[in-house]
């Protein structure tokens, strides 16, 4: 415990400029992601014909390869390999494509009572989905969104390997030097990291769903 504080003390600067870029990685990308998966899902659960296309797009994305995709990005983005921006961009693109689909079938399982409910006093085809989809979904999507928070701190560490400065250059550093105390202090780093994104969103999601702590006996 000591050489790790020592350790802690001795960079602290370099420590912090990585910490600081890896929470934006880990938060960007997965407030992206998911704004862009919201409506996406909305039409897949909606229009019939949109819904296979969507689902097959994010499934296929789903599937590269995260090394693959940061080395990827920067000959489309016009990038530099070691841009952080490639890895929020990717971050983001398995963030949509893991939520799509949690989305869709989140949506798609709301009660057609409800939804008649809804359009029988008015609501439009948007204000139905405010009022009635989402609150209801909401518990669906929080726990993918789960799964995309810790999904993403755990790519963030990959994102080492090419040189990308942030948390999991602490990896890189143990390795090449053979000291394991910061490759213990990133692991550390990353684990509370993952608990507090968790922790965050179930918290979040019991705010936004009052009604569901009413209902327990």
């Amino acid at each position: 415990m000591t050489a790790l504080w020592d350790y802690l003390r001795d960079n602290h600067a370099e420590i912090q400029s990585w910490a600081v870029t890896t929470l934006w990685l880990s938060l960007l990308p997965l407030l992206a992601g998911l704004a862009l998966a919201l409506p996406a899902g909305w039409l897949a659960a909606r229009h019939a014909w949109t819904r296979d296309t969507l689902l097959a797009l994010s499934g296929a994305l789903y599937t590269i390869p995260s090394l693959v995709l940061f080395l990827v990005l920067p000959e489309l983005l016009g990038t530099r390999i070691l841009s952080a921006v490639n890895v929020g961009v990717a971050l983001t693109i398995y963030v949509f494509a893991l939520l799509v689909r949690t989305i869709t079938d989140a949506l798609t399982a709301v009660p057609s009572e409800l939804l008649a409910a809804a359009t029988a006093i008015g609501h439009s085809n948007l204000q139905r989905l405010w009022a009635v989809q989402l609150p209801v979904a909401t518990p669906v999507i929080a726990a993918g969104l789960r799964v995309a928070a810790v999904s993403n701190v755990s790519l963030i560490s990959v994102a080492s390997i090419i040189g990308v400065s942030q948390l999991g250059q602490l990896f890189t550093l143990g390795e090449s030097t053979e000291t394991l105390t910061p490759i213990v202090l990133g692991l550390i780093f990353f684990v509370v990291l993952a608990f507090l994104y968790d922790g965050a969103i179930l918290a979040l999601t019991r705010v936004l769903t009052p009604w569901r702590k009413a209902a327990r006996p």
